[in-house]
């Protein structure tokens, strides 16, 4: 039998303790089912890059042909190639 997951006073505490404690002494993971949550939106942070004038100006030739803005462009091409690097780590 699973132990019992305590009651927390704050997000803070909560955090304390499973950095503390191992999970699958409270959850018997084989039970559990993946869900979707399409309506959860990703936390985004504002960054700051400095980019050379001309990559800037190809990225926004490049998104003009997609019709996207370039911002949302970079983003895509972010996430394939994180994508990619990762894949190629695991192999």
């Amino acid at each position: 039998m699973k132990k019992r997951i305590p009651e927390f006073n704050a997000e803070d505490e909560e955090r304390q303790f499973w950095a503390t404690h191992d999970s699958t002494e409270f959850i018997d993971w084989r039970k559990a089912k993946r869900v979707l949550l399409p309506n959860l939106k990703p936390s985004v942070k504002t960054i700051s890059l400095r980019l050379p004038e001309s990559m800037l100006e190809e990225l926004k030739l490049l998104a003009n042909k997609r019709d996207v803005p370039y911002q949302s462009l970079v983003k895509v091409f972010l996430a394939e190639r994180i994508e990619e690097e990762l894949n190629t780590s695991k192999a």
